[in-house]
């Protein structure tokens, strides 16, 4: 089962629902997901349950990002081995930094995304005008309500510009965070039925011109942090009245030179989770239009 934002064929107007693989069954009185977040987790799950409002062939709605509102999307970064070696290889000045933040106590967490920016699964990311090599970050996304208790996982795509982030790490914000940076879905896994996120597959397959490019495979059991660990750091000091959205790092990244091209399409998958497949775009014009 999966909760589902999505375009409602009776509205035309986004809804909240649950998808069990052939039918969305709306949430009645629930019109962001957002409202959810706000609730404890035994109170999300006995919502989710008790669906019973219109019901749509699951194939016949178009899915939107499941996140809205005040909600934000948070990343974490180096949490991974080959992310390590990757911000290291990248890196012209200040590659200890990395090596330093994998085994710190304290991770790396960063601001990605408000929720209007955020790409929903058939939709377009961006890579920079003014970057050489650009890349998609598959990650997996804890979902936390408002009192920072994971809800749920979905999938997220952190794109990436390593040409700007490895000239100097204060330029972080700036590859990482523009609109086009950012797509999570399809849909949210509810967290009590992921019995064990440490042993979930990861997929990334990048097509171009109809052939795949680049495709690699690796698995949440690489990850060097917790995952409630990650999100009490995030809840630390900061409150989210809608709940966040924290992507827990990557652990595949296309080796250099290899870049993401205008017309790519972007295909990440995470067992159990779901598959977010985006199309690239270059420059702010283009990811406008």
């Amino acid at each position: 089962m999966h909760i589902v934002r999505f375009v409602s064929p009776l509205t035309d107007a986004p809804a909240v629902g649950v998808d069990d693989g052939e039918r969305v069954v709306e949430l009645t009185g629930v019109t962001t997901v957002a409202e959810l977040l706000r609730l404890p987790v035994e109170g999300l799950r006995e919502r989710v349950d008790g669906a019973d409002g219109p019901e749509h062939p699951s194939g016949s709605v178009r899915k939107l990002a499941p996140v809205d509102g005040l909600t934000e999307v948070w990343a974490a970064g180096v949490t991974y081995r080959r992310s390590r070696e990757a911000r290291v290889l990248e890196s012209e000045r200040a590659s200890d930094v990395y090596e330093l933040v994998y085994d710190a106590e304290r991770p790396e967490l960063f601001f990605k995304s408000v929720a209007w920016k955020v790409s929903g699964h058939g939709g377009r990311i961006a890579v920079r005008s003014d970057s050489e090599i650009d890349v998609p970050e598959p990650e997996l996304g804890l979902v936390l309500n408002a009192a920072g208790e994971i809800v749920g996982y979905t999938v997220v795509d952190d794109v990436s510009s390593r040409t700007i982030e490895g000239v100097n790490p204060l330029y972080l914000p700036q590859a990482k965070i523009y609109l086009g940076a950012c797509a999570a879905g399809p849909a949210i896994r509810p967290a009590w039925e992921v019995p064990d996120p440490y042993a979930l597959d990861i997929t990334l397959s990048i097509a171009r011109d109809g052939e795949t490019v680049w495709d690699g495979k690796a698995s949440t059991s690489q990850l060097n942090r917790r995952l409630d660990d990650l999100a009490g750091y995030l809840f630390r000091a900061d409150v989210f009245p809608d709940g966040a959205v924290l992507a827990t790092g990557t652990c595949l990244v296309p080796d250099l030179p290899f870049t993401l091209r205008d017309g790519d399409a972007v295909t990440i998958g995470i067992s159990e989770i779901g598959t977010l497949t985006t199309t690239v775009v270059r420059g702010l014009e283009a990811m406008r239009g």
